[in-house]
Order: C-alpha cells, then sequence, then structure tokens
C-alpha cells in the first residue's frame, strides 16, 4: 500500500492534522461509522458528528458512551445553523452513501452545497474544510458537478482551494477538496 497516494480519508486526517491552526471546535458532517469522528474527537476539544440516518447515530452513541466532548446529531449537515453558534475550526465531509448501508440513501448535491455554504460561514479564520467526494454513483457526480461549480467561484483572497485526484485509477476515484479560511 502505498503511504501518500492511498486513501481520501487518510489524507484528510493528515492534512487535518498537520494544517489545521487551532483545535477547538471540529465537525464531521457525514458521520457514517464513525471513522472521522473518532480522528476528531482524539485532537479537538469538540466535536458535533451529524447523520440522517437514525441507525447510524444510534450506533455510535452506543459505541461511545463516554465521550462527553461529542455531540452526536441525527439531522442532515444542511442544518448547520440550527445546532451550532459557535466558530469551527475544522469541518470533514466523507459524501455518498454509509458504508455497509443502504447504498440507496446517499448525500444530496443540493443540501451538500448548502451545507458547506453555511460551513463557510462558521469556519474560523485558518479553518480547514475538506470534503471526500465519491462520484461513482449517479448523485455523486451531480454532487462532484455543484460542489466544483462552488468552489470555482469561492473569493481568492479569502479562501484556498485544493484538489486532490488520483490520474492512474478509474475515472470514478475519489477526489479530496480541501478548503483553508485565510
Amino acid at each position: 500500500m502505498f503511504k501518500y497516494v492511498s486513501d481520501v480519508s487518510d489524507l484528510s486526517h493528515n492534512i487535518i492534522k498537520n494544517y489545521c491552526r487551532d483545535f477547538n471546535v471540529a465537525v464531521d458532517a457525514t458521520l457514517g461509522n464513525g471513522y472521522d469522528t473518532d480522528f476528531l474527537k482524539k485532537i479537538f476539544s469538540k466535536v458535533y458528528a451529524f447523520d440522517i440516518q437514525k441507525c447510524a447515530t444510534e450506533k455510535y452513541k452506543e459505541k461511545n458512551k463516554c465521550n462527553k466532548n461529542i455531540v452526536i446529531i441525527n439531522d442532515s449537515h444542511h442544518k448547520f445553523n440550527e445546532y451550532i453558534a459557535e466558530k469551527v475550526n475544522c469541518f470533514i465531509y466523507n459524501l455518498g452513501y454509509l458504508p455497509g448501508g443502504d447504498k440507496k440513501i446517499t448525500t444530496i448535491a443540493e443540501t451538500t452545497v448548502k451545507s458547506i455554504k453555511y460551513s463557510l460561514e462558521l469556519l474560523s479564520n485558518g479553518g480547514l474544510i475538506t470534503i471526500s467526494i465519491y462520484n461513482g454513483h449517479e448523485q455523486g457526480k451531480k454532487e462532484k458537478n455543484d460542489i466544483f461549480e462552488l468552489l470555482n467561484n469561492l473569493p481568492k483572497n479569502k479562501y484556498g482551494v485544493l484538489l486532490h485526484t488520483f490520474y492512474n485509477r478509474s475515472a470514478d476515484a475519489p477526489i479530496l477538496a480541501v478548503i483553508e479560511k485565510k
């Protein structure tokens, strides 16, 4: 296995760990099986974790009963503004469907873009947003296109945007987008 060119989730974690300026508040926009939340809880004082699927939030709560720095929210990430009233240092998105779950239930372009717009407002200066985009299914392709349109129009004097793509893999290979706020 490659050390750097491996998995977009691992790459996302390395970027957050090494380049995030502050480690007070983080948001896992897509809890899923909890891999990103488990990473975030080790380095941030407080973590909000969102998922629309009750099975995901309940399973994570059951597994992590003693973690008082994690707020689990069974709701869509496009409702950040209803739950978060503080500046956030890091947002992490792992789009698509719940691994091992119903593949018909996926993140949706419209709500994901709305969520990213809210995260840009809540993001502290020096904060990061990482977005793992899985475009191997129809909704993922639409999501990728809509996210790219949003990212392309972010003001360059306020945000830096970088894409990590695999060139010698399938056209449907995951893509990692990173946004840094000045």
